[in-house]
């Protein structure tokens, strides 16, 4: 996870594009129309087309041409929940699976707050509450430090350098909670702290309390202490969807709206583009992982600033604007395979996203 994205990009195989042309609703302007949400269960979603909505028809094929050439394998724009673009690259398809990476983190940090809002736990606790002592290497005193907050928000003051290993041996002091913020794998901890708090495994409490309430698919994979989530792109947009909704879901609160304000906003004093293992545009000055420089503006300047997101390896994106009430998703390899750390992918795909309304 550590190669996840210097600047926030990457992506590997040049795709060739199957596009799925969206299907013509009544034109309805979109500040008038209610919510769609789809059902839990079948493919049946409602779509508007880009013509209804009063977009740039001729700003499409530039748009699906660019995600091509960027190792695209998957591409959604959802628009008060209904499709108005669902594209598909180089042989993946509606079903194909592929991961999360650490867009994934997301999913962590809703259920983490599902289960507070039930009582089994409570963010601002130390971790060994939960976990016991020794699950780091660090002394009792600064172990004692870190709360299941600090995990949420990346200031554990826990070495970042080490890997992806969440070991005791590989989790080393460096600074005090809160003093430090660093990208860390340590937040996967999390998953054990909901497992302890609520008696269950993490897969039987993300399926049951997250997974099965919003309809979504897909399946968690270890591999080397690091769990990864698998799922088709719809599944991908359901998630999107309810943090569009600030984690309601047709009519049930899903996730405690409280929470999910704090989890995207600014969590910490160092890094003011993170929440709660989201990431948030359109603020002063952002960090990014691997380096403790403090870069000016915002993330992504073509995108909006109330935009946040859920960011992993090799460009998997979910995007959500509340001023559009608009999700996007974009799956697939790295954009810039040659020199991830300098990549502009971002940027420029808001850039040319940007084209198709204004």
């Amino acid at each position: 996870m550590k190669t996840f994205f210097l600047t926030l990009i990457t992506f590997l195989s040049l795709a060739s594009c199957n596009s799925d042309d969206a299907v013509v609703v009544p034109d309805v302007p979109t500040s008038e129309e209610t919510m769609y949400f789809p059902e839990n269960t079948g493919t049946i979603w409602d779509t508007k087309s880009i013509t209804s909505l009063g977009w740039n028809q001729s700003q499409v094929q530039p748009l699906l041409d660019y995600l091509a050439l960027k190792n695209s394998k998957s591409f959604m724009i959802l628009v008060n929940g209904r499709i108005v673009m669902e594209n598909y690259f180089n042989g993946h398809t509606q079903t194909s699976p592929w991961y999360w990476a650490s867009a994934g983190k997301t999913l962590t940090s809703t259920v983490t707050g599902i289960a507070q809002q039930e009582g089994l736990l409570n963010i601002n606790n130390k971790v060994s509450t939960y976990l016991g002592n020794g699950w780091t290497s660090a002394t009792l005193v600064k172990e004692n430090l870190i709360t299941c907050k600090h995990l949420l928000s990346m200031n554990s003051g826990l070495d970042d350098t080490l890997g992806d290993d969440v070991s005791p041996a590989n989790l080393q002091y460096v600074a005090d909670a809160g003093t430090r913020w660093a990208y860390h794998n340590v937040y996967v901890k999390l998953q054990d702290v909901v497992a302890q708090a609520s008696s269950q495994t993490w897969d039987n409490y993300f399926n049951t309390k997250l997974k099965n309430k919003i309809g979504m698919g897909g399946v968690w994979i270890s591999n080397v202490g690091l769990s990864v989530y698998w799922s088709d792109t719809r599944s991908m947009a359901r998630f999107g969807l309810l943090a569009l909704n600030k984690g309601k879901w047709k009519t049930e609160q899903i996730l405690n709206e409280n929470y999910f304000t704090e989890a995207t906003n600014t969590s910490q004093t160092i890094n003011q583009a993170y929440g709660y293992l989201w990431w948030l545009n359109g603020k002063s000055s952002y960090h990014l992982p691997q380096s403790q420089f403090q870069y000016p503006g915002s993330i992504i300047p073509n995108g909006a600033n109330d935009m946040f997101m859920a960011l992993g390896k090799n460009d998997q994106k979910i995007y959500v604007i509340p001023s559009k009430k608009m999700v996007v998703i974009r799956m697939g390899d790295a954009a810039d395979a040659v020199n991830p750390a300098l990549s502009d992918f971002d940027n420029v795909l808001w850039q040319k996203i940007n084209a198709l309304y204004q």
